[in-house]
Order: C-alpha cells, then sequence, then structure tokens
C-alpha cells in the first residue's frame, strides 16, 4: 500500500508558549513558504530527533487562526506524544502522515483545549497503525521547506 507524506526538516526556535500556557508544549519550525497553503491543517505524524529516534506527534501547520486570523505567521508546530523535555536548536525531520483536521479559530481556550485532546488521540491511533519503520527515507533538504513523498 502506497502513503503519501509530507516532509519538512527544520530547527526548533522559541515560540509565544501558548500551547505550554495550554497543556500542550510544542516544538516550532519557521517554514519557508510563508504564501502557499500546502500542508496546512492537523496533522498526525511522526518526528526524528538529531540522535534519530522518532517520536510519534500531533501537528498543527498553518497561521494559528484562533489567535492570529489569516495574517499569522506560518508555522509547524508539533506536541511530541512520548516527550518532555528541550528541544530548542534542535534540528527535526516532520512527517505529516494522516490529515486529521482543517485548521479552525475557537471562540475560547476551552473549546481548543478539547479539539487538541482529540487531534491527540487520533494522532496516537494513527501512529500505533502506522508505525515508523514504514516511513520514507528523505535526503537532506532546505530548512523549513515542505516537500512531498510516497512510501510503499
Amino acid at each position: 500500500m502506497t502513503s503519501e507524506y509530507f516532509v519538512v526538516r527544520g530547527t526548533v526556535e522559541p515560540g509565544d508558549q501558548r500551547g505550554r500556557e495550554l497543556g500542550f508544549p510544542t516544538a516550532n519550525i519557521a517554514l519557508s513558504d510563508q504564501s502557499g497553503s500546502v500542508g496546512d491543517g492537523v496533522w498526525a505524524g511522526w518526528v526524528r530527533r538529531a540522535d534519530g529516534t522518532h517520536v510519534p506527534a500531533a501537528i498543527s501547520v498553518g497561521r494559528r487562526p484562533t489567535y492570529y486570523g489569516a495574517d499569522g505567521y506560518r508555522l509547524l508546530e508539533a506536541h511530541l506524544l512520548e516527550f518532555s523535555g528541550d528541544l530548542y536548536g534542535e534540528t527535526l525531520v516532520v512527517w505529516l502522515g494522516s490529515h486529521l483536521r482543517e485548521q479552525k479559530a475557537y471562540s475560547s481556550a476551552e473549546d481548543l483545549i478539547t479539539a487538541l485532546k482529540n487531534d491527540i488521540a487520533a494522532a496516537t491511533r494513527w501512529t500505533t497503525d502506522h508505525p515508523a519503520a514504514g516511513l520514507p527515507e528523505v535526503e537532506e533538504s532546505t530548512l523549513g521547506a515542505v516537500r512531498r513523498f510516497t512510501a510503499g
């Protein structure tokens, strides 16, 4: 069976700490294409750390409409499901494997937290069914570029 992935390689940058405040810390990677929408939405996927380990993740790609509307900076935010610690300055490779939903603006932090909990549950199910061993090999690339790969 063939699977398609969007893949982004980037260095984790400090953000505005909003994910941490909500209880869902994220690794933030700036995207080089600020005008594009390739890959925008919420995804289940995998993150490869600099040491080669793979960590399942719930990943948001886009402009963070709840807080910034259509004018926000386009960013990848990965919430690593089985990790706690500091990733600032580390270069990660992120595979976006299953598009869970479009980004949307929520009217309250509580509504956003409920959606994030649902996203994490869906990402956990997907990564359990799609282990990291099945990810396509990817070569080095420009930091922040979104690329499309197929596996299988």
